[in-house]
């Protein structure tokens, strides 16, 4: 993670006072947080203690608390590494890697997005809050999908659990090893653990009723560990922010990250409007037209949040010692971080191939009228986002492929004439004439011979 400059003091002292705010009303024993920007941590804070007396150890950046199911997105990039070096295919069935299940004709695909149908707990007694199954008893146990395999989401912790079996046996080592060595040292996060090690808040639940307290039970999940078992610090889950904002480093090639935040399956909630959903590993949320990504964590004791604006990398962590109660104080930070002090834009220089020419302007595709232009590195045919509009990449000379829209992955290519000057598009099956239905570009299906009429 790089070092970037800290937010202004004004803007230091109002992040305070929400989170600050937040604690008094949620009733938090301690809460902490951190944003980040340009790869780096340009601001943290807490307010509370670890213990929630008053008196007590305040909490801070370097306390860990556990992050639960933020550990997932760890065990899914460790998956991702293992497919990128050829090691397995998403399309493989489980029991290709792991046999011995009731499950195993499930993809890795479907576990990763929680499109598996899997059963959301373990059977028996409640696995947060209970001394952990070994993989063997886990396995063995009367394990099933509540749906079929890729007709819908349904979260799945078991899965995850899974998931961490599969990448242990493939390096031949526990899991967390494998995490640690691939993932946390070559991303500096010294303080990610498997149990809470140095300073570290107590895991507590507040009465709903009165101002008490009740020490929630800390244990090893044993073969659930992978689905929520990390502890970690602001400090630490900033470096996994930046990740997340695209600073993958050597750890992971970006294009891979970018295929992880694809929503692969869509959180369907009867009344609401589709604006969660599932990539492989990670949440994504598509909120007033812009895309985040992150996780969100909660076990007996703890809450916590990570998010990161996908276009910006702008990011916010945050951590609660409580089981429950904490609002959407990490929404409201990065919000504030946007408003008090956006991004200046980048100066716009001209950069452009004055053979670009040939190809922006009017294009007709029949008597339909689009605009292609050039936008950066990428040629824009159309509005992306609205109807076909797509973006698109250059891949030779002449030719290009679609990045997103109708057309993603589609080839689009310039055809010219034999004097070197530009004829028509041919886009996948259609044909963009200048004119039209352009009678020199022979159009498929030919041109009635009257003509306009």
């Amino acid at each position: 993670m790089s070092a970037a400059a800290p937010v202004e003091d004004s803007t230091a002292r109002h992040l305070h006072h929400l989170l600050a705010t937040e604690q008094r009303k949620s009733r938090l024993p301690s809460v902490a947080a951190g944003l980040v920007r340009g790869a780096g941590l340009v601001w943290s804070d807490a307010v509370g203690t670890v213990d929630g007396r008053a008196g007590g150890v305040a909490a801070d950046a370097d306390t860990q608390y556990r992050m639960g199911s933020i550990t997932k997105t760890f065990v899914a990039v460790a998956v991702m590494q293992l497919r990128d070096r050829g090691r397995l295919d998403l399309s493989d069935r489980f029991d290709a890697h792991v046999p011995g299940t009731a499950f195993g004709e499930v993809t890795i695909a479907q576990l990763l997005s929680h499109g598996a149908g899997l059963q959301a707990e373990t059977d028996g007694p409640w696995w947060e809050r209970t001394a952990g199954l070994s993989w063997d008893e886990l396995a063995t146990s009367p394990v099933r999908q509540r749906f079929r395999a890729g007709r819908r989401f349904h979260y799945t912790n078991v899965g995850f659990a899974a998931l961490g079996e599969l990448v242990a046996r493939a390096h031949g080592t526990d899991w967390f090893d494998v995490i640690g060595r691939e993932l946390l040292t070559p991303l500096g996060m010294t303080r990610t653990t498997t149990r809470p090690s140095g300073k570290a808040a107590q895991g507590l639940a507040v009465h709903p009723f009165a101002d008490v307290l009740l020490r929630e039970p800390e244990h090893d999940a044993g073969a659930m560990a992978p689905a929520g078992q990390l502890w970690t610090t602001v400090e630490d889950l900033a470096h996994w922010a930046a990740f997340a904002g695209g600073d993958t480093g050597d750890v992971l090639d970006a294009d891979t990250l970018a295929e992880m935040l694809e929503p692969h399956t869509v959180g369907d909630n009867p009344g609401q409007p589709w604006t969660v959903a599932h990539g492989l590993g990670w949440q994504v949320w598509n909120l007033a037209g812009r895309r985040y990504a992150g996780h969100g964590g909660s076990m007996p004791g703890f809450l916590a949040g990570l998010r990161v604006d996908v276009e910006t990398g702008d990011g916010v962590v945050v951590f609660a010692n409580t089981t429950a109660g904490m609002g959407p104080v990490g929404s409201d930070l990065l919000a504030a971080l946007v408003e008090r002090e956006p991004r200046t834009p980048e100066p716009w220089h001209a950069s452009g191939d004055p053979a670009a020419l040939d190809i922006v302007g009017m294009w007709h595709w029949g008597p339909a009228v689009t605009v292609a232009r050039v936008v950066g590195e990428h040629l824009v045919l159309g509005e992306p986002g609205q109807a076909r509009g797509s973006r698109f990449v250059a891949v030779a000379q002449d030719e290009w492929e679609g990045l997103d829209g109708y057309y993603a992955g589609e080839p689009l290519r310039l055809v010219r004439r034999p004097d070197g000057t530009a004829s028509h598009l041919d886009l996948a099956s259609f044909r963009f004439t200048r004119t039209p239905y352009d009678p020199d570009a022979d159009v498929p299906g030919g041109i009635d011979e009257p003509g306009w009429h």
